[in-house]
Order: C-alpha cells, then sequence, then structure tokens
C-alpha cells in the first residue's frame, strides 16, 4: 500500500487506530471452538465488527505460530479474507524478524509476497544488512523497534552510545538506510514523553504506538507529542478491544470499544486541523 493511501483513509475514518489481532484460543470466546478453525472464526467476527473504525490490523504472529501448521493456516485465512473484503485496511505482520542477507530476503517474501501484508515489523540489532532487504520491496513498509513500551526496554534502548541514547541512535542511522522512505518506527505509548526527540529525528516517518489502554499510554500525550502534518500514527490496541467481551457478543462489545477510541482520535485530529 502506498503511504498516501493510508493518510487517506485516516482522514476518511477520523482514525488512526490499529487493532491488533492476538487471537488466543485460551481467551476467545468458548463458543468459538466448536468452530472448524476458530482462530480465523474469532478474527473474521472482530474485523467485520471493527473494520468502520480502524485504518490497520496488526496479526501478532507468535500466536499463530504457536499452534503449528493450522496457526499458520488461520494466518493466512485472515490475511486473505482482510485482502479480499477490505483492502483500504493497512496490515501489519508483528513478527520482529531480525536476520540478515538472504534470510531476510526470505523473511520479507514470506510476509509481503506469499501472505500480502504491507509490512512489518523488524529488530535492528543486526544493522544494515538486516533491515535494507525489507526495504527493497515497493510500497511495502518496515517499521523498525525504536522504543518499545515494555518494562526491559531500558536495559538497552535507553543506554547511552557515545553522547545519545541507542534508540536515537537507531532512528538517526536508520535514516540512511537504501528505501528509507518506507520506513515507520515502534515507538510505546507508555513513553509517549521522548516522542517529541523521536519527531526530531523522524519527523515524517510514520510511528506505531502500542501501549495505549491495557497497558496504560495516554492518546493524549501521544498525539501531543508524536503528530505530524500527516498525523503520522498508527495507534495499536488488542487486548482492550479483542477480549472487551468473552461472550456471544464479543463482536458487537469489540465494536463499540473500537469507536470509542475512534471519536477520541477524532477529536485529536480535529485539534490538529485547527493548529
Amino acid at each position: 500500500m502506498k503511504i498516501e493511501n493510508l493518510i487517506a483513509q485516516i482522514h476518511k475514518k477520523k482514525s488512526f487506530l490499529c487493532v491488533g489481532l492476538d487471537t488466543d484460543l485460551d481467551r476467545i470466546p468458548r463458543h468459538l471452538l466448536k468452530e472448524e478453525d476458530p482462530l480465523f472464526a474469532f478474527n473474521r467476527a472482530i474485523i467485520d465488527a471493527t473494520q468502520a473504525h480502524c485504518v490497520a490490523y496488526k496479526p501478532n504472529v507468535a500466536f499463530y505460530e504457536a499452534y503449528g501448521a493450522r496457526g499458520w493456516e488461520s494466518l493466512e485465512r485472515t490475511m486473505e479474507y482482510l485482502n479480499a473484503h477490505y483492502p483500504e485496511q493497512f496490515t501489519i505482520a508483528d513478527a520482529k524478524r531480525g536476520d540478515i542477507g538472504n534470510t531476510a530476503t526470505r523473511y520479507a517474501q514470506a510476509f509481503f509476497k506469499a501472505m500480502d501484508f504491507d509490512s512489518i515489523t523488524v529488530a535492528p540489532y543486526m544493522g544494515r544488512d538486516s533491515v535494507e532487504p525489507f526495504l527493497a520491496f515497493e510500497d511495502r513498509h518496515t517499521i523498525l523497534l525504536a522504543l518499545t513500551s515494555n518494562p526491559g526496554a531500558f536495559d538497552f534502548q535507553t543506554m547511552k552510545v557515545g553522547d545519545r541514547e541507542l534508540y536515537r541512535e537507531v532512528l538517526a542511522t536508520s535514516q540512511g538506510y537504501r528505501g528509507a522512505e518506507r520506513l515507520m518506527y515502534v515507538v510505546g505509548a507508555t513513553k509517549a514523553a521522548y516522542l517529541r526527540e523521536v519527531r526530531e529525528l523522524a519527523p515524517k516517518s510514520f510511528l506505531l504506538v502500542p501501549g495505549v489502554g491495557a497497558q496504560g499510554g495516554s492518546l493524549e500525550e501521544v498525539c501531543q507529542y508524536g503528530m505530524n502534518e500527516n498525523v503520522g500514527l498508527l495507534v495499536n490496541s488488542s487486548r482492550a478491544i479483542i477480549y472487551a467481551s468473552d461472550k456471544t457478543d464479543f463482536a458487537e462489545v469489540a465494536a463499540q470499544k473500537a469507536g470509542e477510541i475512534q471519536k477520541a482520535m477524532e477529536k485529536e485530529l480535529v485539534r490538529l486541523d485547527r493548529a
């Protein structure tokens, strides 16, 4: 997907919500376990119910890998369904891959070509040759882990490398990679205070922001420090939406929760337009 199409959807829907599909058989409503493919049945219902309120979906690949071949089949069916019925949705493979050379290229082919994702999350620890193979694919996007929302992020990401923190080094260095115009970055909502500095180093890039909702991040702070002239944000919410109910009304309740977040985002977009 071209970034212009994503921006158009954000303004059309007045939303920059990304719904995370962290689908767990231990948490989905019990009645779905009777389905031939419970993971897909849950995802399809969530997607149909929430698609009007969001602009992106982010399946967390680990939740499918955990079930072996059947889990991969569920993920493939989910992507086929999304691309067939809601092609305007931006899709993110939350896979956090991080290898070099031909291996990285194969990962990119698996998610961009075989499964037709628009983007993939990538760990930058191995440097340029672990990122550029993903950036070689036109109209696909690579989302680098920059400053994550987990407590352990402070183990390395804020450690000083010379005169600046490692996450700042990742942002600055990666802007010089071939295909850097297709880079996005993960910046956790619980690190909202850092977003001003992130924006200085990556002023035009989209930021994928997890941590709003169940992890306690503030949407208002994320928007205050992270928005740019093209909005430049995809704010992810997973558990707060998809597991809002474990009853037969789970899809309707998920739609309600997604709609509440969308309305809050609409207010932030109005502020941006007035600025």
